[in-house]
């Protein structure tokens, strides 16, 4: 299979979209009028360029397949699984980074950005790494709202975030970058307990932003985190294969999330939950690579693709970074390639119908 074709199935949903939406989806009132995302490295684009912590990509490779080569402060080759999907829905430019200049006038329509790397459902996580608390990115989102009343009206503006599509994409920081490796959180909650402790978050966060006009949401699971190349090389022990006690846990707490988001869709009239299951495709990609035209599945593309994913790590020095990102799953020890994006991002618009149908 070629690394960029597509499902028929999702070939199909595109064209489908592309007729219904019969233009530009920024200009029609068919669609989603903007985008607004929340959450950690696996949709910032840009965020944490403007604040001091060590999780940034605003350099080289980072970005080096993206539009102009430019490192946009995603953390991928090129574009995210959620750009990707903007595209799909007929966006000609992506929704900016709230804290970037872009972020302003005309701008502002498309919906914002407020996701930071290293951020979590868990405050304490952000804090721990510098980042912007996801309480923080709802307060951002806040002052997005009357910024965006300035610009369209509020008529208009509560029109466009009445119909919006809010994503919102975090956990595998609160793991990776806090849970794991944070001794005494560990012997306080079992991964069991901590993963509720989080869904509370979650239903909390769903909730306020519920109460704040939001009505179609996409919530995203969390990924096969034993998989992922840092996760192996620091919790692997050595041991060949994902780290199967890390996936198991992040299999609980994606059954917990699914749990509540059914019981918020009952408690919420009019509201649109989607929680889009991350963990099963990432796993096929690993599990059988050269089925999705991947030929390494096992490290990043970035330097030795096993712990890289800092300025201190992943740079424009960083000894043999592969030629060719099409062919890894992993862009650096930590996110998937463009490619491996690519095959989400349809995974993605084929879960999600429901909220922009």
């Amino acid at each position: 299979m070629g690394i960029y074709r597509r499902s028929e199935a999702a070939l199909a949903l595109i064209l489908a979209l592309a007729f219904v939406i019969g233009g530009d989806a920024q200009e029609s009132t068919t669609t989603v009028p903007a985008i607004v995302t929340f959450g950690d490295s696996a949709v910032d684009v840009g965020n944490n360029d403007y604040i001091p912590t060590l999780f940034k990509a605003n350099y080289p490779p980072y970005g080096r397949d993206f539009v102009n080569q430019k490192a946009t402060g995603r953390f991928c080759n090129g574009k995210l699984a959620t750009d990707i999907t903007a595209d799909d829905l007929g966006f000609t430019t992506y929704p900016p980074a709230y804290l970037s200049p872009q972020a302003s006038g005309k701008n502002l329509l498309i919906g914002a950005n407020f996701a930071s790397a290293a951020s979590g459902y868990d405050d304490k996580t952000a804090i721990l790494n510098h980042a912007i608390p996801l309480s923080h990115q709802l307060q951002y989102y806040k002052e997005y709202q009357a910024k965006l009343a300035n610009v369209a009206g509020s008529e208009k503006a509560v029109s466009i975030l009445k119909d919006a599509l809010y994503i919102l994409g975090a956990g595998s920081s609160d793991f990776l970058q806090n849970y794991y490796v944070n001794p005494w959180l560990n012997r306080v909650y079992t991964p069991d307990q901590y993963s509720s402790y989080l869904v509370g978050i979650f239903s909390s966060f769903i909730k306020d932003l519920y109460g704040l006009g939001a009505r179609r949401i996409g919530v995203t699971s969390l990924p096969p985190l034993g998989c992922l190349p840092a996760a192996i090389t620091l919790f692997g022990f050595h041991q060949p294969g994902c780290v199967s006690r890390i996936n198991t846990d992040a299999q609980g707490f994606n059954k917990k999330i699914n749990s509540a988001a059914t019981k918020l869709q009952k408690q919420l009239p009019g509201l649109k939950l989607v929680i889009f299951d991350i963990f099963k495709p990432l796993y096929d990609i690993i599990r059988t690579p050269s089925n999705y035209g991947f030929t390494e599945a096992k490290k990043g593309c970035c330097g030795t693709g096993t712990v890289e994913t800092t300025i201190f790590l992943c740079n424009p020095k960083s000894p043999g970074t592969c030629s060719n990102a099409t062919q890894f799953v992993f862009w650096d020890s930590v996110h998937p390639s463009e490619a491996a994006n690519q095959v989400l991002a349809d995974s993605l618009i084929l879960q999600g119908i429901d909220l922009i149908g």
